[in-house]
């Protein structure tokens, strides 16, 4: 079903008017280059979502998300002059795949850049698996703006026609295609980037559900906290002395309370980023099972050549295994005449040139891939290595941060009850530990 379904209802669940810290986040989250001939050229946006309603192929209603993809000429603009406006294209998920599953089959050699998750996996309790949830909504426009951002800033697949016609025509029609295939001698190098592609998506994977279970219980400590700002509220209520502290330090703790919704907000940016390569990963492995294909094609064109010589050196020898299907003819049917023989040796040779030169094409064909593939490989661990290390630092120094701001709420709290009198100087500390 085409996202510009006419009986469709309509409710917008994402917008345009980006506060700076939305636009900074995007741009975090948006790791790309803009060296390309075609970003030079065109400014690329996933602007919007909007949620949907309408029948699909059999007649059944359902609700889906659509994405506003916007595109405008790259052009300077004068002060005070008014930008192009933008060319807009409603694409739905589905649409994204299906492009990426057409780049998948025409670059087999390329490390295509993966989308974002279908479905909301590794989340906290506090985020929703609904995908339909404004949230998760956001985020995966988010992804979805970057995947083509990514494509883009591709030397080889910015070029594609079909790209262009993804981001500007409705009636763009991409297919898929599968192979089933077993390799006898397969290349170390992609053997090799296979079972490292696996781990990492193992390694990400764990990484990913570990920081959602310490998301939630660190969810859990903080809001616990709330607790000791409500009873501080009503202990100072009965207290004529004390009534400011500990109203006062209440309110701390309620702050330090809120606090962790917008810690998790923001440790949810480099969550996704770690999402982008968990999904990079099955490219990778696309990348290998297309070698391996390749490889495939090659053995049985020399398996195949094998045979043809076998048959020619049997038939030009006389001699016939025992239990071939040519022996058991023979035993059947006498033997065969010198023009016979004559005319299926010539045959035979006409086959063994064919085969050949098919050995020999595929050899090319595979020496190519290998080549073209491997060069793309290292721009992506070259990609993969700056992104991640951004990303990790990037987090870090947001961990420091946060410890920075939570010990600085403690510290004012502990500051409010030592102003207190309780008798005794280490009263304060003491009581600040307990409550920590």
């Amino acid at each position: 079903m085409m996202a510009e379904s006419g009986s469709s209802e309509v409710a917008v669940i994402g917008n345009v008017d980006l506060t700076s810290t939305e636009l900074e986040n995007n741009i975090i989250n948006t790791m790309v280059e803009r060296g390309t001939a075609l970003l030079r050229r065109m400014e690329i946006n996933v602007a919007e979502a909007e949620k949907r309603t309408g029948k699909n192929t059999v007649n059944m209603q359902e609700t889906y998300t659509v994405y506003l993809i916007e595109t405008r000429p790259a052009e300077t603009i004068a002060e005070g002059g008014t930008p192009a406006a933008p060319d807009t294209l409603w694409r739905r998920y589905s649409e994204f795949e299906l492009f990426r599953n057409y780049l998948l089959v025409t670059y087999p050699h390329i490390i295509i850049p993966p989308l974002p998750e279908k479905r909301a996996e590794f989340v906290w309790h506090k985020l929703s698996a609904d995908n339909l949830d404004p949230d998760f909504v956001e985020r995966r426009r988010v992804g979805l703006e970057n995947f083509l951002l990514r494509v883009a800033s591709h030397p080889v697949l910015s070029d594609d026609e079909m790209f262009l016609r993804f981001l500007t025509d409705v009636d763009s029609r991409l297919k898929s295609l599968s192979a089933m295939f077993r390799v006898k001698n397969p290349d170390k190098q992609f053997t090799a980037l296979k079972h490292y592609s696996d781990d990492l998506n193992t390694i990400i994977s764990q990484l990913l559900r570990v920081r959602a279970k310490v998301a939630d219980r660190l969810y859990g400590v903080y809001k616990v906290h709330g607790n000791y700002g409500r009873v501080f509220s009503e202990w100072s209520a009965i207290e004529k002395e004390m009534g400011d502290g500990l109203q006062s330090a209440g309110h701390h703790m309620d702050t330090y309370a809120a606090s962790i919704d917008d810690i998790l907000e923001e440790e949810e940016h480099y969550a996704d980023q770690l999402k982008e390569y968990l999904f990079y990963t099955d490219a990778v492995r696309s990348v290998c099972r297309k070698q391996d294909l390749i490889q495939y094609e090659l053995e049985m064109a020399v398996q195949d050549l094998s045979t043809k010589k076998q048959q020619k050196e049997e038939l030009t020898s006389g001699t016939v295994r025992i239990f071939s299907l040519k022996g058991m003819t023979t035993k059947l049917f006498g033997q065969e005449s010198q023009e016979q023989r004559e005319s299926k040796l010539e045959a035979l040779d006409l086959s063994i040139h064919e085969g050949e030169e098919a050995v020999n094409e595929k050899n090319r064909e595979c020496k190519e891939f290998l080549q073209t593939a491997w060069g793309d490989i290292e721009r992506f661990r070259e990609q993969k290595d700056n992104d991640l290390r951004e990303a990790l630092i990037s987090y870090a120094i947001m961990q420091i941060s946060m410890c920075k701001k939570t010990g600085s709420i403690n510290q004012s709290s502990c500051c409010r009850l030592m102003k207190m009198d309780y008798g005794s100087p280490n009263t304060a500390y003491s009581l600040f530990a307990v409550l920590n």
